[in-house]
């Protein structure tokens, strides 16, 4: 009986740390979606850690935030006057752990080519590791995305 309540004291007392860590990743992940919404490239990118990693389907690891945001900047070349319409993200199974977290996240986007071309529909899948940096903020530590069915 006495160990039940010792670990019920215990877990009550960690829940609020919980909570907090849930707090801040869901604003993270507000964050996040909004930047993504407005195609601000520089600020998804100030989410992330100067180490990070990238696991994009059949390309090797992307080591490094410089290699991250080159290889960005390569593909957005590639398609001058294209826009984000749309995008949507569902963030789900968010686990925080003192100063890591991790969850998957569905998504859906819609891009529209220059010169009237149809819009492009796409869904993907992601799994986000983040980190909490010695000065208090969350930056994605890993990415791992894959394209995704319409639901």
């Amino acid at each position: 009986m006495l160990g039940m309540c010792l670990v019920s004291l215990l877990t009550a007392a960690a829940r609020p740390k919980q909570d907090a860590g849930r707090k801040e990743i869901d604003a993270f992940n507000q964050r996040y979606l909004g930047l993504h919404q407005k195609m601000d490239t520089a600020g998804i990118f100030s989410l992330w850690a100067e180490d990070g990693v990238d696991l994009m389907p059949g390309d090797a690891p992307l080591i490094g935030k410089k290699k991250i945001v080159a290889w960005v900047e390569d593909v957005l070349a590639k398609m001058p006057g294209y826009q984000v319409i749309k995008q949507e993200m569902e963030f789900h199974d968010i686990h925080v752990s003192g100063n890591w977290a991790s969850e998957w996240v569905t998504e859906h986007q819609v891009v529209q080519p220059p010169d009237g071309r149809p819009p492009i529909e796409t869904y993907g899948k992601m799994a986000l590791v983040l980190h909490r940096e010695a000065n208090g903020t969350w930056k994605v530590q890993q990415e791992m995305w894959n394209a995704g069915v319409k639901p």
